[in-house]
């Protein structure tokens, strides 16, 4: 699929000139529009300045953007659990593209550049859990593909966690068959030197729900921008996300809702914390309920914890409706300082006030790691957000404590 490729007078993502002014340009009118291919070469180079870009630090993944990319295989372990699959496939199976087309450079770079696509296929409608890590990915530009395929009736958790070093932008697929439950979580632990760039597009069918959780923690630059497309009449969707972004991180998701078939309900919920000189974060929501979406049920939510000066969060909520005929539809941001009273009242009780600070941070981001559904992972978060809290002068702990 490609829609129509961007010409001299047309920027990338449908933003184009404007007809009384050279320079001038107008966005899409509908988060839909957006221009989108297969082929890198459908896309003009990254400036910074297209709307995608502005709030990313583009110069310093230029070779995922315009360069060259290694294919290969990806280095991952996995243990064997029943009810699933695990393997890699060609380009041209069937399955690769089902979900979704890139919409920017570096998602379609990788997809013009991958030599097989992971797998990951749910059958079964017992629950279980697959865990796989990637690590060892090197400093080299890489491109990878996964696809998860989730069969009608099929329940399971996906756990995709990556660590070590990596210059990596990839595309992950999930489709979520009829009646379905599925929950994919990907975490970053990233080394401090780490690049990540990550299109993440779902396509969930009829009565079916997908969970998707994004955790960023290390990493220098990190980028999961998930396409959620509710596809089937009364598909079901939980968007949620936890990132903690130490002295010079950048950490940036953004959140595409799709509302496109009846009586369909989705809850996106971002929540973050920032510490550290330089520590950034970026979170934009777009939601859209399309004129086929009657009944539908929609709330989107960014929260930010600012810990420290020196940090910088941007939060974007949009929300576009083309029908009147809805149960509901919203969206809230809120960025802030710790909350006085709350430090007043367990200081009163005889809590230290940096045992405090750390007790507030935990009860802000706990409510996105208690949905995860697998207590051991959510420990080892817990943990690894504790570390953080408690790096020396608010440098951090990156992803070292995975």
């Amino acid at each position: 699929m490609t829609t129509a490729a961007p010409t001299q007078t047309e920027g990338q993502h449908g933003i184009t000139a404007h007809s009384d002014g050279a320079g001038r340009v107008i966005p899409v009118q509908t988060r839909s529009e957006r221009f989108s291919s297969y082929d890198v070469a459908d896309f003009p180079a990254v400036t910074g300045r297209e709307a995608v870009w502005k709030l990313s630090p583009v110069a310093q993944f230029t070779n995922l953007t315009a360069g060259e990319l290694d294919g290969s295989p990806t280095p991952i372990a996995h243990d064997d659990v029943d009810g699933f699959s695990v393997e890699w496939i060609s380009r041209d199976d069937a399955r690769v593209g089902s979900a979704g087309v890139p919409e920017e450079r570096a998602s379609a770079n990788a997809w013009s550049s991958f030599d097989q696509a992971l797998a990951i296929s749910v059958t079964g409608e017992e629950s279980k859990t697959l865990r796989l890590e990637r690590s060892g990915l090197g400093d080299g530009a890489r491109a990878a593909h996964t696809v998860i395929t989730a069969a009608p009736f099929s329940r399971g958790l996906i756990i995709i966690e990556n660590a070590g070093d990596a210059r990596l932008t990839e595309n992950v697929e999930i489709i979520v068959g009829e009646q379905a439950d599925v929950t994919v979580v990907t975490v970053q632990w990233w080394d401090d030197d780490a690049v990540h760039l990550a299109s993440h597009f779902a396509s969930i069918g009829r009565d079916a729900h997908l969970k998707h959780v994004v955790v960023s923690l290390g990493g220098k630059v990190v980028r999961v921008n998930p396409t959620l497309h509710l596809a089937g009449q009364g598909s079901d969707l939980d968007s949620l996300g936890v990132y903690f972004s130490d002295a010079g991180q950048h950490l940036e998701q953004q959140v595409y809702m799709h509302h496109d078939a009846p009586n369909t309900r989705g809850r996106v919920t971002y929540k973050g914390a920032l510490q550290g000189e330089g520590a950034r974060s970026v979170w934009i929501g777009d939601v859209l309920i399309s004129n086929r979406a009657v009944g539908t049920d929609s709330y989107e939510q960014n929260r930010n914890l600012v810990l420290s000066d020196g940090t910088r969060a941007d939060s974007v909520p949009n929300l576009e409706i083309e029908t009147g005929d809805i149960a509901g539809a919203g969206h809230a941001s809120a960025t802030g300082r710790f909350d006085d009273e709350q430090l007043f009242y367990l200081q009163a009780r005889g809590i230290p006030e940096d045992e405090a600070r750390r007790l507030v941070v935990r009860g802000f981001l706990v409510e996105i790691i208690q949905q995860i559904g697998d207590t051991e992972l959510q420990e080892r978060l817990s943990a690894a957000i504790e570390a953080e809290l408690l790096g020396a002068d608010g440098q951090g702990t990156g992803g070292a404590q995975h």
